[in-house]
């Protein structure tokens, strides 16, 4: 039996979708179960304590909840949250885990790519040194109230998404309406590496992870052939039939949205070796076929 934290979020209502009657946490209970079904929910904040009926006889759980970070501006109060959901909500469900009368076998708990920081055309895979700024702080925090879960004997997967491709939701769902409209744009530069992953196989990882005994610590969930952003947004333009020809310089994504274009135009080269060495097949390998894909072209 499984438990999905986040389970109502763009990744987690998909891995929900692929279990059988799993448990989930949610602010709202009710409305969890009405839009999930065939699971079964329970209430939590992620700045209170973990729900540790939620976890009794669970073998796996799946850590996806956190505070959405690309959506307003990185205000001193949505740092607050992105803190408390992320790595005070973590270190909750490990200490609800500490007090399980039996913990679960695996703990698979989210984290970012933004944990490399701003890297420019480094090759990134699990070994690389943590990186500078905020989102690497979080990341860092957050990382390590996961692993605390190894000493109580529970193998934890820490996985490193990238942006994951979905058209119901994050980035992809962003950029569509404009490109659509044949006025989608290269973000600053265009020569940030983006790491890309379609959503399909986000959720086929996070099971294999789970199921896989010899998976254990870090992992980036990202696709094996990361692209630049001008790559990327010219492939969206193809995939969806349109042009590109415009560009949203850097001055004017900083002045529009403050430190969050940070996200937009940091720049990590991440590719996922520790995935491919335990032999994992990426269904969407490449970006073009993810993108029809993704789109329904």
């Amino acid at each position: 039996m499984a438990v999905v934290t986040g389970g109502t979020g763009l990744v987690g209502r998909s891995l929900v979708a692929r279990l059988e009657a799993p448990r989930v946490t949610s602010r709202d209970p009710q409305s969890a179960e009405r839009g999930l079904p065939g699971a079964r929910a329970f209430q939590w904040k992620a700045e209170g304590a973990f729900p540790g009926d939620a976890i009794e006889g669970a073998d796996v759980v799946f850590h996806l909840a956190g505070e959405p970070i690309a959506e307003g501006r990185l205000t001193a109060e949505k740092k607050r949250r992105v803190w408390a959901s992320r790595v005070d909500g973590t270190r909750a469900l490990v200490e609800a885990l500490r007090h399980a009368s039996k913990p679960p076998k695996v703990l698979v708990s989210a984290s970012a790519v933004g944990f490399y920081g701003d890297r420019g055309d480094e090759m990134l895979d699990e070994t690389a040194e943590r990186g500078s700024g905020y989102l690497s702080d979080v990341c860092v925090a957050w990382e390590r109230e996961a692993l605390a879960a190894r000493e109580l004997g529970v193998r934890v997967v820490v996985a490193r998404l990238g942006v994951v491709l979905d058209p119901r939701g994050g980035a992809l769902k962003k950029m569509l309406p404009p490109f659509r409209l044949g006025v989608g744009a290269t973000l600053g530069s265009g020569a940030q590496w983006m790491p890309w992953i379609h959503s399909e196989d986000v959720v086929l990882a996070l099971l294999e992870l789970a199921k896989n005994e010899k998976a254990s610590g870090v992992f980036n969930l990202t696709a094996p052939h990361p692209v630049t952003q001008r790559v990327f947004a010219g492939a969206l333009a193809d995939a969806l039939g349109r042009p590109l020809f415009l560009r949203a310089p850097t001055w004017a994504l900083k002045a529009a949205l403050g430190e969050l274009a940070e996200v937009l135009l940091g720049s990590q080269r991440a590719v996922p070796t520790a995935l491919t060495a335990l032999g994992h097949t990426f269904r969407f390998g490449h970006l073009e076929e993810a993108l029809r894909h993704a789109v329904g072209t």
